[in-house]
């Protein structure tokens, strides 16, 4: 599981060095610019990910309390193993076809802040550090529910593989972004 753990930091590191690193010099106003309606701002897609990142801290404290509420499907091994591969396939970085996400997660606004990539950089100091504490769960099978439905249960390990591979997948479509920007 070390191993695991060393690769989920060093993937969290790769995203947050290559935010600051390509999005870090843009004004507020290349970083709210956005193709079509339809498409996310690189700055949303930041705000997307601290939110959704964030939404998992008290799902995450709880079952490090041993406090929280699983439906019966979490006690069903394939269902958790289906819901894991099937979301963790959804988010895959290489980006086939448009996904929508949950209204929870819906960035805020449209136009944010010029901070938004430091904001996004102290994030994942955050989110890091959350999932650290969560650390001791890994070894005991433990089981989490999305925050946006908690009838979607995952095992701890395949989150952290969402979430990470969740903000590979955005950090592609900020790129995308970018991309196209008018100079």
């Amino acid at each position: 599981m070390e191993a695991r753990v060393t690769e989920w930091k060093n993937r969290l590191e790769a995203v947050t060095k290559a935010v600051q690193a390509e999005f870090g010099d843009l004004h507020e106003e290349k970083l709210n610019w956005k193709p079509d309606e339809k498409t996310w701002s690189i700055a949303q897609n930041l705000d997307h990910l601290i939110t959704l990142n964030a939404s998992y801290y008290p799902v995450l404290e709880a079952a490090l309390a041993g406090e929280q509420r699983l439906p019966w499907t979490a006690k069903v091994g394939f269902l958790r193993r289906f819901f894991g591969k099937m979301i963790l396939n959804s988010v895959e970085p290489q980006r086939t076809k448009k996904m929508r996400t949950f209204p929870i997660w819906e960035p805020k606004k449209s136009e944010l802040p010029g901070t938004i990539v430091a904001d996004f950089v102290a994030h994942q100091q955050q989110f890091w550090a959350a999932l650290e504490q969560a650390l001791p769960l890994l070894d005991r099978r433990t089981v989490i529910a999305s925050p946006a439905n908690a009838n979607i249960i995952y095992e701890l390990p395949t989150f952290f593989d969402i979430v990470i591979t969740h903000e590979e997948r955005h950090l592609n479509q900020a790129r995308e972004v970018l991309a196209i920007l008018p100079k």
